[in-house]
C-alpha cells in the first residue's frame, strides 16, 4: 500500500474579491480549502498493476480531492494531531464498495455507485433526495463501452464482465437531482457550505461528470473543485448557476452531506 500524504495545516485565503467576507466554516469546508492551489492531475489511482490504496496531496483530480477532504474530516483529531493511519482507513472506507479492496471493480467508479455505497455505510446523506422532487433515470455503460481507455478493463475480460454487471444494476435506478435551471445564484437554503456537489450529465453512458464542494461567497453559491481547465484546485469564479451553463452536457446537480455520525469526535 502506498502511503504518501502531507498534512497541510496552514490557513489558505480564498483569493477573490470576497476573500475578506466571513464564511461559515465547517470541518469539511475547512479541510477542502487547504488544497486551494494544488495542481490538478488525472488518473492518479491508475498507476499500479494491482488495486491498492493510493493517496497524496501533491496532485488531485475532482474525485480524489473530495474523498481526501472527507477522509480528513472524519478523523478524530484535526491539523497537526491528525492520524495518517486513521485517514487511510477512512479513505478506504469511502472509496471502495463496503470499504474492502478486492480488485479494480471494488472501487466505486460511477457516481451513483459511490453515493449508494456511502449512504449505505452511513458516511453521507443524500440531501437532494429529501429536498428536490426532480428525478432522472440512471443509464451507465460508458466504462465498458470505452474499455480501451481504462487500463484495468482493457487488460481483463473478467473486469469488463464484472463492470457490466455493476452497470446493469445501477441502470435500474432513478435518482433525485436539481436541474440546472432550478439552481439559483444564491443557492438553496438546504445546500450548505461543505456539501458535496455531483454534476449530472447527459453524456451517453455517464451519470455524473464532476465532483466538487459547495461554498458561499458574498451570499452566492460557488463550487470549490479540482478544475481540469484551471489545472488546480480553486473556487470557481463564476457562481454555480452560471458555471453549470458553460457545459452543454450538464443537466444539474446532486447534493450530498457528510453525516455528523461519520465524524469521529
Amino acid at each position: 500500500m502506498k502511503t504518501r500524504l502531507i498534512f497541510i495545516v496552514s490557513v489558505i485565503c480564498v483569493t477573490m474579491t470576497a476573500s475578506a467576507q466571513q464564511i461559515e466554516y465547517n470541518r469539511m469546508l475547512s479541510n477542502a480549502l487547504q488544497f486551494v492551489g494544488t495542481p490538478y492531475e488525472a488518473h492518479t489511482l491508475e498507476a499500479g498493476d494491482t488495486e491498492e490504496l493510493i493517496y497524496g496531496t501533491d496532485a488531485l483530480d475532482c474525485m480524489t480531492f473530495v474523498e481526501t477532504a472527507m477522509a480528513m474530516s472524519m478523523c478524530k483529531e484535526q491539523g497537526d494531531d491528525m492520524s495518517e493511519s486513521e485517514f487511510a482507513r477512512n479513505l478506504q472506507k469511502i472509496r471502495y464498495r463496503g470499504g474492502i479492496i478486492d480488485g479494480y471493480t471494488s472501487r466505486l467508479h460511477y457516481a451513483t455507485d459511490w453515493v449508494d455505497d456511502n449512504v449505505k455505510k452511513g458516511i453521507i446523506e443524500d440531501i437532494t433526495a429529501v429536498n428536490s422532487p426532480f428525478e432522472i433515470p440512471v443509464f451507465v455503460n460508458y466504462m465498458t463501452n470505452h474499455a480501451e481507455n481504462y487500463k484495468h478493463l482493457a487488460a481483463s475480460s473478467e473486469n469488463i464482465k464484472t463492470m457490466q454487471a455493476i452497470e446493469e444494476r445501477l441502470s435500474k435506478e432513478t435518482i433525485h437531482y436539481l436541474p440546472t435551471e432550478e439552481v439559483p445564484q444564491t443557492g438553496k437554503a438546504w445546500i450548505k457550505n461543505g456539501d458535496i456537489i455531483l454534476i449530472t450529465t447527459n453524456i451517453p453512458g455517464l451519470d455524473c461528470s464532476h465532483f466538487g464542494i459547495a461554498i458561499y461567497i458574498n451570499g452566492n453559491l460557488h463550487l470549490l473543485d479540482a478544475s481540469l481547465s484551471a489545472e488546480k484546485v480553486q473556487v470557481e469564479p463564476l457562481v454555480m448557476s452560471r458555471y453549470l451553463l458553460r457545459n452543454k452536457h450538464t443537466t444539474g446537480i446532486r447534493v450530498m452531506r457528510l453525516r455528523p455520525e461519520a465524524i469521529n469526535n
